[in-house]
């Protein structure tokens, strides 16, 4: 049901802006010795419900961090926001990674962290409640967060996909 809600974008389109959440030094051991690399997360997004995240491997720091933008831009969605907050409790899980929305009103801010704040940021959510429970691993919570947006829909959509109009979704 979830994939149903899913709207790609083009990075063509928008202005987006990235943050680097994680930069990973990771090895190969090999009959020769060890050989290292880099691991690089990101997340993209153009502050106004567009949102993705990208995952890069290089030799090089630099060139992991380009391809995990590269890999980011490909990745898009649009998430419905309703007065800079989401518009409804919602639950992600990735992995060992389980994440939890919740709206908040205005001028609490982002109460989120680390790989969270990155992905809520980017959208350009500026008010919100959220919690990470199970694993830190930053990757995961950050696929978690977008889980849990792309699940998101406004009470538009809903009335759409119920066939009533707009007052009887939000009267009962």
């Amino acid at each position: 049901m979830a994939s149903e809600n899913i709207k790609r974008v083009k990075s063509s389109e928008i202005e987006l802006k990235d943050r680097l959440v994680e930069v990973r030094r990771v090895t190969k051991v090999t009959k020769g010795g060890r050989a290292f690399g880099f691991s690089a997360v990101v997340v993209v997004g153009n502050e106004n419900g567009v949102v993705g995240h990208g995952l890069g491997k290089a030799k090089e720091a630099t060139s992991a961090i380009e391809k995990a933008i590269d890999d980011a831009k490909k990745n898009l969605i649009k998430v419905p926001l309703q007065s800079g907050t989401v518009p409804h409790e919602q639950e992600g899980r990735f992995g060992g990674a389980h994440v939890f929305l919740k709206p908040a009103s205005h001028g609490t801010g982002v109460i989120a962290g680390g790989a969270m704040r990155a992905v809520l940021e980017s959208v350009g959510i500026i008010d919100v409640l959220a919690k990470s429970k199970g694993s830190s691993n930053p990757a995961n919570v950050v696929k978690a967060t977008i889980e849990a947006l792309t699940q998101m829909r406004d009470a538009n959509t809903i009335a759409r996909q119920r066939g009533v109009s707009l007052d009887t979704v939000y009267n009962g």
